[in-house]
This record gives C-alpha cells, sequence and structure tokens, in this order.
C-alpha cells in the first residue's frame, strides 16, 4: 500500500484546518448569543396572554418586542421606569424582570387625572414586582445607585409641558437624576417623537415632540455615554410639525431610540 506523499499530507492538513476555522467562524459569538436571549425573551413578553387585547391591538405600531429586546432587560433586573403613562410598557418589563426584579413606574402625579383609574386596574392585584411612584421627573424616588437600568418612553417632550399649569421637572435635573439613581455601568434607554432640527424647547409643550440634539445634548452633559441608537421606529415620511395626536401621524411618527450607559 502506497502511503500518501508529503504534498497530499500538507493537503489534507489544510483541509482539517479550513474546515475547523469554518467551524470557528460560524459559532455564534457570546453577544449573539445573548441577543438571541434578549430577542426570546421580549417575544415570550409580548406573547403573555395575560396581556389585554387593547394593548395587543398597539404592538403592531410600537414594536414592543424589537424595542424590549434592545433595552436588554434581565430576569432579576430593578428598572425605573419613568413616565409609565397607562402601563403598556410597565406590564411588558414586568414580565422581562421577573418574579426576582422590580419595576418602580413613575408618573407625575398632575397625569392622575389622565391615567390614574387605569393604571390602578392594570398593577393592582396583578402585577405584583411593580410599585408605582408619583414625583416631578427632577425628583425620582430610588435610592442612589440602586437601579439596572431607567427607560423614559415617549417622555422627554414632556420637560416642556405644563398641563393645567403643573410643574413636572427641569430637565437638566430630571437627566442629573437618572444618573443618580442607576447603578455604574447601568443602562439608559430614551425613545421620542422627533421634532424638526432646530425646534425650540417649548415645541415638547405644544405638538408633543423634541429635537433629538437636546436629547443627546441633555445626557452628554448629564455623564451619559451613548452605547446604542434603533432604527426600528424611524418613519422618515413623518409631518415634523403635526401634533402626534393628530390621526394622520399618530403611533406612526418618527421616534429616535437611543441606549445610553452611567460610566462604571
Amino acid at each position: 500500500m502506497r502511503t500518501p506523499g508529503w504534498k497530499a499530507a500538507v493537503l489534507l492538513g489544510a483541509l482539517a484546518t479550513g474546515l475547523a476555522a469554518c467551524v470557528r467562524e460560524n459559532a455564534p459569538t457570546e453577544t449573539e448569543i445573548e441577543a438571541d436571549e434578549n430577542a426570546a425573551r421580549a417575544a415570550e413578553a409580548v406573547a403573555n396572554p395575560a396581556r389585554s387585547g387593547e394593548d395587543r391591538a398597539d404592538d403592531a405600531l410600537r414594536k414592543p418586542a424589537n424595542v424590549l429586546a434592545f433595552m436588554e432587560v434581565g430576569p432579576g433586573d430593578r428598572v425605573f421606569e419613568m413616565e409609565g403613562g397607562a402601563g403598556y410598557y410597565t406590564e411588558l418589563l414586568s414580565y422581562m424582570v421577573g418574579p426576582d426584579g422590580a419595576v418602580i413606574m413613575q408618573n407625575p402625579p398632575s397625569f392622575d387625572a389622565f391615567v390614574k383609574d387605569i393604571v390602578t386596574a392594570r398593577v393592582e392585584g396583578r402585577l405584583e414586582n411593580v410599585r408605582i411612584s408619583k414625583s416631578p421627573f427632577d425628583k425620582l424616588e430610588a435610592e442612589d445607585a440602586s437601579m439596572d437600568i431607567v427607560t423614559w418612553i415617549l417622555g422627554p417632550h414632556d420637560l416642556y409641558y405644563s398641563p393645567g399649569g403643573a410643574y413636572l421637572g427641569d430637565d437638566a435635573g430630571a437627566f442629573a437624576e437618572i444618573m443618580r439613581i442607576l447603578k455604574p455601568g447601568g443602562t439608559f434607554i430614551v425613545l421620542d417623537h422627533v421634532a424638526a432640527p432646530g425646534s425650540p424647547r417649548s415645541t415638547g409643550g405644544v405638538i408633543h415632540r423634541i429635537d433629538p440634539a437636546l436629547i443627546r445634548q441633555l445626557a452628554a452633559e448629564a455623564g451619559f455615554v451613548m452605547t446604542g441608537e434603533s432604527n426600528v421606529l424611524r418613519h422618515g415620511d413623518d409631518d415634523y410639525l403635526a401634533n402626534v395626536f393628530d390621526p394622520k401621524v399618530r403611533r406612526m411618527t418618527d421616534r429616535v431610540l437611543y441606549k445610553y450607559k452611567k460610566p462604571e
């Protein structure tokens, strides 16, 4: 029997090395595995049968599975939800953090006129890991460095809104408070309706939009570091001068979604 020559041996060795390299290259990275796990948890939360039909009807336009996956919320996390509103995301966050986690759902006291009964019905006797907090945006009810994640969904523009003359909080003070309550390395997620570039701050109180440059400015001044941005809710054909409650753009506005970190 003839033994393979040195050329054949080299060729076989190269093929084996190449095959091993292909296997390594095709193996998912740790980051990819974590992303898949985040997406799976988000999809599971959105599919929870305890959610109302009304909430589910909004899913197609609000894309909660994408947003939650971007947040990277994990089991056991402590989440401070600024301006939770009627609780659409509160319930989803409650499912995401699970029984070992906690969600503090914040709204300014003046929002009781809009959402008090809705929030009570959603939370009491249903979401045991959720605590309701009523405070201005610049006086958050949480201990220093106690939160893994702070979310502010469709809300920063309301820093310039005064329903019935109510004071909701100072803008720089609010971002400083977010920094205060986050743990080192903690995550700040912000999502809001886009106003035309250069729009004044008062736009937030009139048509409920904000220039994304202002969000980035306030975050940077507070010491946050941007680590991510998602385009999942961007709509370039939006009318940036329309009130977000105008039926022609409602739930279809151009929205920015940013991720920030508090430095270690």
